[in-house]
């Protein structure tokens, strides 16, 4: 009995090594086996849910439905500053304010390009070139309209 006692500490050490050993070979075989996982059964991809900050897909009825639930938490902040004794906004303003989209230097130098791309296609097809700024403001006015 005495001999089982003492390789028994010497059994438990070797499992464990080559347990410890099996695992690692496992997690290095497995490779991209994690980046799919869920992917199959486990969760439909026509069924999950986008990420917060996805793309805004801006039909009419997307723009409509962001602008109530804007209003409302605007109308929420009014009703917390006249119950701070605090002067209420203009919530169609804020609104406005908050919508219209900021048309930065980098956007507009984006725009730029696609308008010197759109006068290459017009002179290749023997059309008359557009005056580059006169478009570029008028790509923008568009922009800021549709918001």
């Amino acid at each position: 009995m005495e001999g089982i006692q003492t390789s028994f500490g010497t059994v438990l050490w070797i499992v464990t090594g080559l347990s410890f050993v099996a695992g690692f070979v496992a997690l290095i075989s497995s490779g991209k086996q994690w980046e799919n996982y869920g992917r199959d059964h486990l969760v439909m991809d026509r069924d999950a849910r986008p990420e917060p900050g996805a793309q805004f897909d801006g039909s009419p009825a997307a723009i409509r439905e962001r602008d109530e639930e804007i209003r409302e938490f605007l109308e929420a902040k009014n009703a917390r500053r006249l119950r701070r004794g605090e002067a209420p906004l203009d919530v169609e303003a804020e609104l406005r304010r908050l919508t219209t989209p900021v048309i930065d230097s980098g956007i507009r130098e984006e725009i730029r390009d696609l308008v010197i791309a759109r006068n290459h296609r017009r002179a290749r097809a023997g059309k008359p070139r557009l005056d580059v700024e006169e478009e570029i403001e008028r790509e923008i006015a568009r922009l800021t309209e549709v918001a």
